[in-house]
């Protein structure tokens, strides 16, 4: 692998951070018009620059999420399709333990394109029950901190002093950085602080728990780019801020009760989870836009437009490594084929009509649907031009959707337009045949020896 310039990077390699919350619905965020969060550091980024309205990820749930911000890739080509929990669950899922660090990588690009590169907050690309898994430091970071990783669990809230230190010491070795901040809020559970409590005392405990974790995390996004703007390099950084999926809901809910996390400690239940998905269908773990259409909000003085909306160009979490790739120079090895192109032009302006490019989701799914989470049977998805057909899990019921007219997935239109749903369907078809059967790769933990063990009891 080589660096090469591009247009973007032939005076200065700009600095990246990327943001990249847990759980953040559309809608939970002052500047989407919810009605008592108050977020006015991440309201800063899109007033100084563009706030994408149709921005999508690449699954439900966490891991898959994250494995295509590492590779560029459907994460069902490396059969991630739930998150990453114990040995047993992975096993009984067919899938993998972790995310294999010989996967074709960005942050492997970026450092020999002479960026250093760091990861704070959230891995999950792996999990802290599999104490064999590598470290994020197999992953070609300088510097991590992090939980729901092997190792030790970097407290969840110092996310913001790592990445500050971090960007001292960049700064004075003259060096370019790419920063991957993973916050874990709004994922429960739930770590409210009395003084975010205090600032929200006229809500009711859930909403006021929400609301608090929130502020929370925004004030330390606004850590990062006060520090930034102390040093002078604010504007020559491209920073994002996005979700790894839509916002979490209880199936029944109920008052906030304390639970214990391994990784991050005790908090509140997902009971306190009031997120919301600016009318988008379904919550966290579907495979309608609730549950991945997520915020996506881009900074970058003279080249992203500053306060603009931008509700025209549908773009993907598959697309930010191309991306990345082509703004920082970084190139990737020459037999590496990204599932997702450079959108580059469309970040800084140039709006696309209309996605040829298709987009593929996979993730287990109940059928028939549960009655207390109706929007979670999407086993599969395929999106194409302006449509979308989502399927349950043997494609024997469809559903077509104009997701450019209609983000609320409300009008199944497969019995109007039953060439294109069957011309979806061949598409989603095709794709399934390049799926492999089984993980490959050293993926998996020496505790599956232990369980194969207990199965031939």
């Amino acid at each position: 692998m080589v660096t090469q310039g591009t247009e973007a990077a032939a005076d200065r390699q700009p600095n990246v951070v990327f943001f990249f919350a847990d759980d953040w619905g559309w809608g939970d965020l002052s500047c989407h018009g919810h009605p008592y969060v108050e977020t006015p550091n991440i309201d800063r980024l899109a007033r100084e620059g563009t706030d994408f309205h149709r921005f999508t990820v690449t699954s439900g749930v966490c891991s898959p999420s994250r494995t295509t911000i590492m590779t560029g890739h459907f994460p069902a080509r490396y059969n991630i399709d739930g998150h990453f929990a114990h040995v047993p669950t992975n096993a009984r899922r067919n899938m993998p333990d972790w995310l294999d660090p010989k996967a074709p990588l960005l942050t492997r690009a970026l450092q020999e394109a002479g960026y250093r590169t760091a990861h704070y907050g959230k891995w999950h690309l792996a999990n802290d029950m599999i104490p064999d898994s590598p470290t994020p430091a197999a992953y070609c970071y300088d510097d991590y901190g992090a939980f729901n990783c092997s190792g030790e669990q970097m407290p969840w809230y110092d996310d913001a002093n790592r990445a500050s230190t971090f960007i001292d010491r960049s700064v004075a070795e003259k060096k370019p950085f790419f920063i991957n901040m993973w916050l874990h809020e709004p994922h429960c559970p739930f770590h409210a602080l009395p003084k975010y409590e205090w600032q929200f005392r006229h809500l009711d405990r859930a909403d006021q728990i929400y609301a608090a974790v929130l502020a929370h995390a925004d004030e330390r996004i606004g850590q990062v780019l006060d520090q930034l703007e102390r040093l002078g390099i604010l504007d020559d950084t491209l920073v994002i801020f996005s979700s790894d999926n839509g916002p979490s809901r209880a199936v029944e809910p109920g008052e906030p009760q304390l639970q214990y996390d391994s990784a991050t400690g005790a908090g509140w239940d997902n009971n306190a989870s009031k997120g919301i998905t600016g009318g988008r269908r379904g919550y966290k773990g579907a495979l309608f836009e609730g549950g991945v259409g997520v915020p996506f909000i881009v900074r970058w003085p003279g080249r992203a437009p500053a306060g603009k909306v931008e509700d025209t160009s549908l773009i993907s979490s598959v697309d930010l490594l191309p991306t990345f790739c082509e703004v920082t120079g970084a190139k990737m090895p020459d037999n590496y084929v990204p599932d997702g192109g450079s959108v580059l032009d469309v970040l800084r302006g140039t709006p696309r009509e209309s996605r040829e490019q298709p987009l593929f989701w996979k993730i287990g799914a109940a059928w028939p649907p549960d009655p207390k989470r109706p929007d979670h049977w999407v086993s599969w998805a395929v999106l194409k031009g302006r449509w979308k057909l989502v399927a349950n899990h043997d494609l024997s019921y469809l559903e077509l959707f104009d997701i450019a007219g209609d983000v609320g997935e409300n009008n199944n239109l497969k019995e109007e337009q039953i060439q294109i749903a069957e011309s979806l369907l061949g598409e989603l078809k095709r794709w399934q045949t390049t799926l492999p059967e089984k993980p490959v790769g050293d993926v998996f933990s020496s505790l599956r020896k232990e369980l194969g063990r207990r199965v031939e009891r």
